[in-house]
């Protein structure tokens, strides 16, 4: 017997709230990646020296709840860019999937996953924006801090002092490494996934989603590292006498890997993917049992 198909708004509700809770476990890795990748902008001393380090620093000088600083804005965006991307992935995969439930190709993994990114980048960039500004506030001294309260607060106030327009800040670069993650972590998922069960030596279980999402995220953080840090510092960035800091994306690339080094692009690396990786098994762990219990009480 088929299994019954689950609606798309019920779809798109599903991928935000997986995302959501999510979140809510790996806030505190997200501040760190940021932290670390502002850190030693332009040649500068490292603030921090590793991963540890910068937990610590924080603590000290900031209080441990410092680290779930900006959790409202990262709610907020995954709320609207994961309920995009995950909605818009999973319809678009169920349509090319053949009549026998068969899964797609690769390829078609691949390119359904971009255009999801795509979509739930822009749709987030708001969110990203006040994401990646309250979460950096903390290493500036104090009176060159933007002091948001929340992320209603920071998108009131981008809109006021900096024009409506400014919330799509780094919209470029955004919907990029979008695109870049995921083609690599919603494909490489559904393939892991895939693989892993053509072994026999998994079922479709909490086991098989949470091994796929571990090698999914392994993928993800290794190729989306490089358009991160261009997001990040962009986003970050201020206007200094009506000049902004970076001229784009390709700027912040060539400065970077000039003052930093060629491998400062994956400044970060161990908190990125201790964050993604997490998130990912968590997010789709979520969204499995969501569509599981979905399809169970509603036979």
């Amino acid at each position: 017997m088929a299994q019954k198909p689950i609606p798309k708004p019920v779809k798109f509700l599903f991928g935000g709230t997986s995302g959501m809770a999510a979140t809510v476990f790996v806030q505190p890795l997200d501040l760190v990646k940021n932290r670390m990748q502002m850190s030693g902008e332009g040649g500068a001393a490292k603030a921090h020296k590793s991963s540890f380090h910068a937990i610590r620093s924080i603590i000290q000088n900031e209080g441990v709840f410092a680290l779930y600083n900006g959790l409202s804005a990262g709610l907020l965006r995954q709320a609207t860019y994961t309920t995009t991307r995950l909605g818009i992935y999973t319809t678009l995969f169920d349509m090319v999937s053949g009549p026998d439930g068969k899964p797609p190709p690769f390829y078609q993994k691949a390119v359904i996953g971009m255009a999801a990114g795509a979509c739930g980048a822009f749709v987030g960039t708001p969110a990203d924006l006040s994401l990646i500004r309250m979460t950096s506030d903390g290493r500036l001294p104090v009176d060159q801090r933007r002091g948001y309260t929340s992320v209603f607060n920071a998108l009131m106030r981008i809109s006021r002092e900096e024009g409506f327009f400014a919330l799509w800040r780094g919209c470029g670069p955004t919907i990029v490494r979008a695109m870049v993650v995921n083609a690599a972590q919603l494909a490489s998922y559904s393939q892991a996934k895939q693989f892993l069960l053509s072994t026999k030596y998994f079922q479709d279980n909490i086991g098989c989603h949470f091994g796929a999402s571990m090698i999914s995220g392994l993928v993800t953080t290794l190729a989306s590292m490089p358009v991160d840090i261009a997001k990040t510092r962009i986003q970050n960035m201020k206007i200094i006498d009506g000049k902004p800091e970076y001229k784009g994306s390709l700027d912040v690339l060539y400065r970077t890997v000039s003052k930093e080094g060629f491998f400062s692009l994956w400044k970060g690396f161990t908190p990125y993917y201790v964050r993604l990786g997490p998130h990912t098994v968590l997010t789709f762990i979520f969204l499995e049992q969501l569509n599981s219990a979905y399809r169970r009480y509603s036979a």
